[in-house]
C-alpha cells in the first residue's frame, strides 16, 4: 500500500466528522433562534430547579453526541494540558480582561439588556439554593460541553484549513450558537478569543477555565448589582 492510500482513508474519515459537526451545530443554531422567534425566554430560569435539571440532562446527550463524533479520542478533543502552565495561566488572565473591556464597550454604546434572559432581574433569597445550583451547572458542565464541542471537536475539524478559519469559524458559531442578535458580537468576540487561547496552549482546558469564569462573573454581577 502507497502512502497517497494509506492517507487518503484518513483525510474521508476527518472529512465526515467536520460535515457532521457542522450539521450538529447548524440544528443548534436553528433550534436556539426559532424558540426565541416563538416568543418571550422563559422567565427567572435560574431560580427553577428544573432549569438545572433540564440542562444537565441536554448537555449530557449533546456531549455524548459530540464524543461519538470525535471518535472518543482524547486528542481530537485537545484533552492534553498546557505544556508551559503559567504562560496558559497569563493568557486566560489576559485573554478574561480584553472580553471585559470589550464586553463594557459594546454595552456602553449597543445597550444590548439581559437579552438572553438567564440572569434575574432582582436577588430573591428564597430561591438561593436553586440559583446556586444552576450556578454551578452554568459555570462548570455547561463551560465543559462547549469547549469540547466549539474549541476541541471544532477546532480539531476546521484547523487543516487555517488557524484564522479555525479561530473565526468556531467563533462565529459559537456566537450564532446562542440565538442572540443584539449580544451576537459579544459572544462572538468571546468565542474567537477562546479559540485564540486553544491555539497558543494547544489545549482545551484553559479555555475551560476563562468560560466557567465568565460565566461566574456575569452570574455573581447579576445578583450584585439588584440586590
Amino acid at each position: 500500500m502507497n502512502e497517497r492510500s494509506a492517507i487518503e482513508p484518513h483525510r474521508r474519515d476527518e472529512r465526515r466528522r467536520l460535515a457532521l459537526w457542522f450539521a450538529l451545530i447548524a440544528f443548534f443554531i436553528v433550534v436556539q433562534y426559532a424558540s426565541r422567534a416563538e416568543g418571550a425566554p422563559e422567565t427567572d430560569p435560574l431560580y427553577k430547579w428544573s432549569f438545572a435539571v433540564g440542562s444537565i440532562i441536554q448537555e449530557a446527550i449533546f456531549l455524548l453526541i459530540v464524543l461519538a463524533i470525535a471518535g472518543f479520542s482524547a486528542d481530537r478533543l485537545g484533552l492534553r494540558l498546557p505544556k508551559r502552565k503559567w504562560r496558559a495561566f497569563g493568557l486566560v488572565v489576559g485573554s478574561f480582561f480584553v472580553v471585559q473591556v470589550f464586553e463594557f464597550i459594546y454595552v456602553a454604546i449597543a445597550h444590548p439588556g439581559n437579552e438572553q434572559g438567564l440572569t434575574p432581574d432582582k436577588w430573591q433569597p428564597n430561591h438561593a439554593a436553586a440559583y446556586i445550583a444552576n450556578g454551578v451547572v452554568v459555570c462548570t458542565l455547561v463551560p465543559f460541553v462547549e469547549e469540547l464541542t466549539f474549541r476541541g471537536l471544532g477546532f480539531y475539524v476546521l484547523r487543516p484549513y487555517g488557524k484564522w478559519v479555525a479561530i473565526l469559524g468556531t467563533g462565529v458559531l459559537f456566537g450564532l450558537s446562542h440565538g442572540l442578535l443584539l449580544s451576537l458580537p459579544i459572544i462572538i468576540i468571546f468565542g474567537c478569543v477562546l479559540a485564540w487561547l486553544r491555539e497558543r496552549t494547544d489545549s482545551v482546558y484553559p479555555g475551560m477555565v476563562l468560560h466557567g469564569t465568565f460565566n461566574l462573573v456575569a452570574l455573581v454581577a447579576a445578583v450584585a448589582v439588584h440586590r
